[in-house]
């Protein structure tokens, strides 16, 4: 059974700054960077920026801990990163709206059989809402303090 779920907010920060706080697990999406209390014991084990990131970390919703390992891709470098682990699906999606705004946006799709999927079905919405309104606050504050980004020099 899946479950889907999504956030969406816009920032009032550069498409660029907020994808790469979106994608730089070493520094900034992790705990002491704009993730909120729910997520805790970060640890990368692969790469650390972007595609091919293997990231490791603690869920805690609804009074359960679950630990979680990650791959990262991304289908649309600068725009879309997906962090993929079994049975749990995160797409995280900037969009510019014009030069110093963002359309940030989480989908999540859980998939979970039987009483599980059930619970997931009828508890994770309502258990992630917050969560993620926490995170996308989290990170537009972050995001408003960073500094631009400098364009990439062509060698």
């Amino acid at each position: 059974m899946k479950t889907q779920f999504c956030a969406e907010r816009v920032v009032d920060a550069p498409a660029e700054v907020v994808y790469h706080l979106i994608s730089d697990y070493r520094e900034h999406h992790r705990p002491e960077g704009f993730l909120p209390p729910a997520f805790t014991d970060l640890v990368v084990e692969r790469g650390g920026v972007g595609e091919g990131t293997v990231v490791r970390f603690t869920s805690n919703l609804g009074g359960k801990s679950q630990t979680i390992t990650a791959a990262i891709t991304e289908p649309d470098p600068g725009r879309v990163l997906v962090e993929t682990s079994p049975g749990l699906e995160t797409t995280f999606s900037v969009e510019p709206e014009g030069d110093q705004r963002a359309r940030v946006r989480f989908d999540t799709v859980m998939e979970a059989g039987g009483l599980s999927g059930l619970m997931i079905r009828l508890f994770a919405p309502g258990m992630l809402r917050p969560v993620y309104a926490d995170e996308l606050e989290r990170l537009e504050h972050l995001a408003k303090s960073h500094p631009v980004l400098a364009p990439a020099s062509s060698a």
